[in-house]
């Protein structure tokens, strides 16, 4: 299983970001092989909007079946929704702790956003 994890820095030590679109890094996490990729998300970060949009497609493109992050808006929330991804916010702590808690289930998946979208 694909895991993407919003990150402040490109490794597992790094902290869960807690914004989704404008997020430095997501790194995606395979579950089975431990194989982890650190992908770069600074295209995003000097949007004025659709940041969540598009950062959300390139998680899509990763091919994950998961996200963890702090926070996701509703346009973000709705494309990994419908790109069949279970979205995980709330997440906490270094990227390591949110494999561990996703893995031992303390994690539960979300059923909407859990921010407003912002709108310029």
């Amino acid at each position: 299983m694909k895991v993407a994890v919003s990150s402040e820095g490109p490794g597992l030590d790094s902290q869960v970001d807690v914004r989704f679109g404008r997020a430095k890094y997501f790194l995606i996490v395979d579950t089975e092989t431990t194989e982890v990729k650190a992908v770069e998300n600074t295209q995003q970060l000097d949007l004025p909007q659709g940041a969540g949009i598009q950062a959300a497609q390139n998680v899509l493109k990763e091919g994950v079946d998961v996200l963890l992050t702090g926070n996701c808006g509703p346009k973000a929330f709705k494309v990994l929704n419908s790109g069949g991804v279970k979205i995980y916010v709330g997440v906490k702590g270094t990227v390591k702790d949110a494999i561990d808690d996703f893995k031992s289930k303390k994690l539960r998946p979300a059923t909407e956003a859990n921010v407003e979208g912002h709108w310029i």
